[in-house]
């Protein structure tokens, strides 16, 4: 079961932080008392954010209005444009049902989160063991079927491929702090798990990976052909970490029974 306490307030650049003020502003005036909380979470919650990061937010509402979402439509394509922001809406009353059909997402929340606005909606929150075990090893698999597919499709691009690298790279990094915190060992952060599951699993040359990918989250370009050996590599990493998450769903079976 998954259970945290918000971060402190990130180090963020002047820019993310006048989006993310102007957006709030936005965001109350458009929805009004309707408006629960904004939570900031994943990298940006960190202070970790890359040029090529998202920055993610949970809205949430007591109602969502055709009238008043009109009225933060434009101010989010602004945001959007600015510094990738990426709001989740929720209706308070949805958060339990939430926990559970998108165990893995909230369970990151719950690790990285800082309360931008409002009272912290998820103090009280817990993500139920076996779902969200369950999920992750679906987006595990997910992971691997789409790594596959953009290494035959965008492979003789290198700038796609490495593109397509950082977009999955996140969701990597929090399946990796996941298992080790349903493993009992939590990591002091996504990166930290990423950096010790790949180290424990002895992939070959993963210092060099890691200055890779670090390369491409920067949003620069990676040397001719690193990007597909990357890929192979990443490929490994969530073969790996799916068979400990396996391990722990034989676990749940036998706890079940």
């Amino acid at each position: 079961m998954t259970t945290s306490k918000p971060l402190a307030e990130p180090h963020l650049s002047p820019e993310v932080k006048m989006v993310l003020s102007d957006f709030l502003e936005a965001a109350r005036n458009s929805f009004g008392d309707q408006l629960r909380s904004v939570t900031l979470f994943g990298s940006a919650a960190e202070g970790k954010l890359r040029p090529t990061s998202d920055v993610n937010l949970v809205v949430v509402l007591s109602a969502f209005e055709k009238t008043r979402a009109d009225q933060l439509r434009q101010p989010l394509r602004i945001s959007q444009a600015a510094i990738q922001l990426r709001p989740m809406f929720v209706l308070d009353s949805e958060i339990p049902d939430a926990t559970h059909s998108f165990a893995p997402k909230f369970a990151d929340i719950l690790r990285r989160r800082v309360v931008l606005y409002g009272d912290d909606s998820f103090s009280a929150v817990s993500v139920p063991r076996d779902a969200e075990i369950r999920q992750l090893k679906q987006q595990l698999l997910n992971i691997t079927l789409r790594l596959r597919a953009a290494y035959v499709a965008r492979s003789l691009r290198e700038e796609q491929l490495a593109a397509f690298i950082a977009s999955v790279i996140g969701p990597l990094r929090s399946a990796a702090a996941a298992l080790l915190e349903l493993e009992g060992h939590p990591a002091t952060s996504p990166q930290h798990a990423f950096e010790l599951l790949g180290l424990g699993f002895q992939l070959p040359a993963w210092g060099e990976a890691l200055s890779l990918i670090a390369t491409i989250q920067d949003a620069r370009l990676s040397p001719s052909g690193e990007a597909q050996h990357l890929v192979f590599q990443l490929l490994e990493f969530a073969r790996l970490v799916t068979a400990r998450v396996n391990a722990l769903s034989g676990e749940v079976r036998r706890e079940s029974l």
